[in-house]
């Protein structure tokens, strides 16, 4: 019994243990350093809810990799992001530009909230009519009947 408990408590100690694998640095501070900024701003295809830059998929460091080969290309922040933007759409921006195609990504929220609340509006109206305590005098004649019953 205590070696199968000591087997247990070494196994689960192992597991805690385990470290992920480190990201490689660019040769360049410089490029890695601008490499972070752009990829923040950058939202993670595969993951979709974390940035460029905090992703370990696959895909984001591939798109970090690309991010970097255009660096050193020398292009600038607004030409890498447009690059991205013709390739993957205006997802992959954390913050999408106000247009039609985006309308519903930055309004989409707000007309839901009023759609809500115009919906609890009509309901507590509805509600409110069908109060069951207000009874006409024949519907009190039937209640008293019945309790009479």
């Amino acid at each position: 019994m205590r070696n199968a408990c000591i087997a247990v408590w070494l196994s689960a100690l192992a597991s805690c243990v385990v470290a992920g694998e480190a990201q490689p640095m660019a040769q360049d501070p410089q490029v890695e350093a601008r490499l972070v900024a752009i990829a923040e701003e950058l939202r993670c295809l595969v993951c979709q809810n974390e940035s460029l830059a905090s992703s370990h998929a696959e895909l984001a460091e591939d798109l970090r990799r690309e991010v970097r080969k255009l660096i050193r290309e020398d292009k600038t922040d607004k030409e890498i992001k447009t690059y991205l933007v013709e390739r993957y759409g205006d997802f992959v921006l954390y913050r999408p530009p106000l247009k039609p195609l985006t309308w519903p990504l930055w309004f989409g929220p707000f007309i839901l909230w009023l759609l809500a609340i115009l919906g609890l509006w009509r309901y507590l109206r509805m509600r409110r009519q069908l109060d069951p305590r207000r009874l006409d005098a024949q519907g009190r004649a039937q209640a008293e009947q019945l309790l009479k019953d």
